[in-house]
């Protein structure tokens, strides 16, 4: 049975303040299933005293002891993971082999962040005097506000949480108010594995004024936020104003290059699983097609026929490849999108409308020879809609993939590896892929350039926004 969600304050959950709550749809059915709790400024100013209180508790700890409360949460999240995933289908629609893959890897999240904890090495610098000693230190930067989006109710929360508490850092965390319950239920872990009172806690509400209300205030020292790009433009300038870190995971617009000497076969089976991998709502999802001209209908035909024959329907079915979308919000994008390009001269190749009048279905699509002033070509689409456009030359594909503002994931198939190195090193984009999807592991770094932020939420370099460098010099006495 879905749960309610509460807040978590202090290790405790709670109603909020003022008694209100907020409905939680289920995508494929549109009926509630059930309420989270809408945080209150009141809520707000005791998560911020848990949150020093918890980070007072939580420096003092070693790296070692953080190492293990990690390690136990991690295994904790592993052993509940049928019981989380179930409720993640219910309430963001994904199937629920997707949901127990997520669930599974923050486990492997989790443990990565452990071992990092035990390696926040500093460093002895040699001096110009005898008897002076030079050391620099990390130091954790102090109570962090993290915001994470529907779509990776778990994926994306895991990381900000885990990385804030293998430096010594505690976190509120403002979760999606869509996807509340496996969001709490990954809190439990944490909270279940030993950590220090206040070390983690979970807020809901409404999302700017909680980030207009958290970012400024004097306890917070770092911020960390995935989603769009204009939000994260906003809360970047508030986290300026006030000397704040911040790490920003935003928005993207992938190209994926298909040049003639790919194989055709694995492009269309990589870029197709892919692209309606969480019904497209994903941030590095494979966007906008460019297929050489000499293999572009083998590819059109590949696509076609791979998105015509995908099961979509509710994710508790063991058959569905793909479930709704989040909200009836995107569904009416999707038309958006679909009209949009068609009526600039796009062709149709399957799909292109809302399947049912129960849920948020939509037909996976294909859209080709879409131009470039499509708004599907220009904005992200977050959906099932792939876009597919012919290319003859190097140069002008390159032009094509680096064109938007957006450099968060890229993608390329080719058998050479002279072209393999070029487009590896022609592309604007903090992630590149190349003959297959090799991104978000809890190892490898993730995060954008230009438009798409800045940052990483993965590898050794994800730790780091939550340290400080400390220099001391001194004479041996």
């Amino acid at each position: 049975m879905y749960p309610n969600t509460q807040l978590n304050i202090g290790g405790t959950w709670r109603d909020g303040a003022g008694g209100r709550s907020i409905p939680v749809l289920n995508p494929a059915t549109g009926e509630v299933a059930g309420h989270v709790a809408h945080a209150e400024k009141a809520d707000l100013d005791a998560a911020l005293a848990a949150a020093q209180k918890g980070f007072a508790a939580l420096r003092k700890l070693s790296a070692f002891d953080r190492y293990k409360l990690l390690r136990k949460a991690a295994d904790i999240i592993r052993s509940r993971v049928d019981e989380i995933a179930a409720n993640m289908v219910i309430e963001q629609g994904k199937p629920l082999l997707e949901a127990k893959g997520e669930t599974a890897l923050a486990g492997d999240i989790m443990d990565w962040f452990a071992e990092e904890a035990r390696r926040t090495y500093g460093r002895i610098v040699p001096p110009r005097a005898e008897g002076v000693y030079q050391l620099v230190v990390k130091e954790p930067v102090g109570p962090v506000a993290a915001f994470t989006p529907w779509n990776f109710p778990i994926n994306q929360a895991v990381r900000k949480v885990s990385a804030a508490l293998a430096a010594g850092c505690s976190v509120i965390l403002k979760g999606p108010e869509e996807t509340p319950a496996s969001c709490a239920a990954l809190i439990q872990c944490y909270i279940d594995a030993g950590f220090p009172e206040g070390s983690v806690g979970l807020v809901y509400g409404v999302p700017a004024e909680i980030s207009e209300y958290l970012i400024p205030h004097p306890i917070i020292r770092k911020i960390t936020f995935t989603g769009s790009t204009p939000v994260g433009k906003h809360l970047a300038m508030l986290a300026g104003l006030h000397m704040k870190r911040a790490t920003m995971e935003l928005g993207g617009h992938a190209p994926a290059i298909v040049f003639e000497d790919a194989d055709v076969d694995v492009a269309v089976k990589v870029l197709g699983t892919n692209k309606l991998r969480n019904a497209g709502q994903v941030c590095v999802s494979p966007t906008r097609m460019l297929v050489h001209e000499k293999v572009y209908d083998q590819f059109v035909d590949g696509m076609t026929k791979l998105m015509a024959g995908t099961k979509v329907g509710n994710g508790m079915d063991k058959d569905t490849r793909m479930g709704p979308l989040a909200n009836g919000r995107r569904v009416e994008a999707m038309d958006m999108f679909v009209a949009d390009a068609v009526s600039k001269g796009a062709k149709l190749q399957t799909g292109g409308k809302r399947i049912g009048n129960v849920g948020n279905f939509y037909e996976p699509t294909l859209l080709t020879d879409v131009p470039l002033d499509a708004r599907i070509m220009n904005e992200e689409p977050f959906g099932p809609i792939a876009p597919v456009v012919p290319f003859k030359d190097f140069d002008a594909v390159v032009a094509e993939a680096n064109r938007l503002p957006f450099g968060l994931a890229a993608y390329a198939y080719t058998k050479s590896a002279k072209t393999a190195a070029a487009i590896g090193s022609a592309f604007e984009s903090g992630m590149v892929s190349i003959n297959h999807h090799g991104l978000a592991l809890p190892e490898v770094p993730f995060g954008g350039v230009k438009d798409s932020g800045y940052g990483s939420e993965g590898g050794s370099e994800a730790i780091e926004a939550y340290l400080n460098t400390k220099f001391i010099s001194q004479i041996g006495l």
